[in-house]
């Protein structure tokens, strides 16, 4: 969820709500993520989505620069334009997807912005227009949706229809909202109680999930976590980590950090910036200095560099 600074209106206009859907839609169309629900409200939107081929901060950055930046030019204003940083809940799939497809598309209903389902069917700012059929956008996953109501379309549609209209009178879920364990558990409070007992219970109040995910993903985050801290100790600048790449790729290292386009060195340059960037987690406008291109450049480069993976990582010590 992405909210206005102070609550402010981040969509003056359909020209503003247009230009948000097509940076939504570009970025889908690259393999960023896949976009399975949505909703545009006066002062913030809301996604749900699968991460890509790059992380969500990234995508999420390039998503909201972009569109700040425009808008305020539009607007002749100057500033931040969103609240803080994005909120973010990672989700278990099995529970949770299609209550969170519903919740999330009936926003426009609980805002007052349009007044029942027969309206949202074909509300163009929100993903369930899309899922009926009624709006058009090709980059929208709508066949992995409507396959959880039937295989066939028509029936899919009508099913899916019955299921967001019969959520209109659950009104605000507070257990769609984060935290989903404490709040199935009772609150924090419970979980405090259960864990006097004999089960221990994961919580986290950026994870949807029962106690298995909860816990597993947090396990696989601290092995991340501690791979990538060893990784930077082991290569801790540019300077170590340049010649090792330029190694693998059989070019110079002068070569690599020149501006020369032959396909070897243009190959280890992309591999450089999977290392730095994904591998490493470290700044891609830093490296976009070293480099002397713009940043956006290095984050396509670190894409392309992600196809050869086993080759560049070799360039890391064991």
């Amino acid at each position: 969820m992405v909210r206005g600074l102070d609550r402010q209106r981040i969509f003056r206009d359909d020209r503003d709500r247009e230009d948000l859907v097509r940076r939504l839609g570009s970025l889908a169309q690259v393999g960023a993520w896949v976009i399975y629900a949505w909703a545009l409200l006066p002062n913030h939107f809301h996604l749900l989505v699968r991460t890509g081929n790059r992380p969500l901060p990234k995508t999420m950055r390039s998503l909201l620069t972009g569109y700040a930046g425009v808008f305020n030019r539009r607007h002749g204003r100057s500033g931040h334009l969103f609240q803080n940083r994005y909120k973010s809940i990672v989700v278990e799939e099995e529970p949770y997807f299609l209550e969170l497809i519903r919740y999330l598309h009936l926003n426009p209903i609980r805002a007052g912005v349009i007044p029942d389902v027969r309206s949202l069917d074909r509300y163009p700012h929100s993903g369930h227009a899309v899922l009926m059929g009624t709006v058009s956008y090709t980059w929208q996953d709508t066949a992995t949706v409507l396959r959880w109501f039937a295989n066939d379309p028509r029936r899919a549609r009508r099913r899916y229809r019955e299921f967001v209209a019969d959520g209109v009178e659950m009104g605000r879920r507070s257990e769609l909202m984060g935290g989903g364990l404490l709040r199935s558990a009772g609150g924090w409070a419970a979980v405090r109680d259960l864990r006097r007992g004999r089960e221990g219970y994961a919580a986290d109040e950026r994870i949807l999930g029962g106690t298995e995910f909860v816990e597993g993903l947090r396990q696989e985050i601290e092995r991340t976590e501690t791979l990538r801290t060893r990784v930077r100790q082991k290569v801790p600048d540019l300077a170590n980590l340049i010649p090792r790449v330029a190694r693998i790729g059989e070019v110079t290292p002068e070569a690599l950090m020149g501006g020369g386009r032959r396909p070897a060195v243009s190959r280890a340059r992309d591999g450089l910036a999977y290392l730095w960037v994904e591998v490493l987690g470290r700044s891609g406008h830093q490296l976009a200095r070293e480099l002397r291109i713009r940043a956006r450049s290095v984050y396509r480069a670190a894409l392309r560099g992600q196809t050869e993976q086993k080759r560049w990582q070799r360039a890391l010590p064991a």
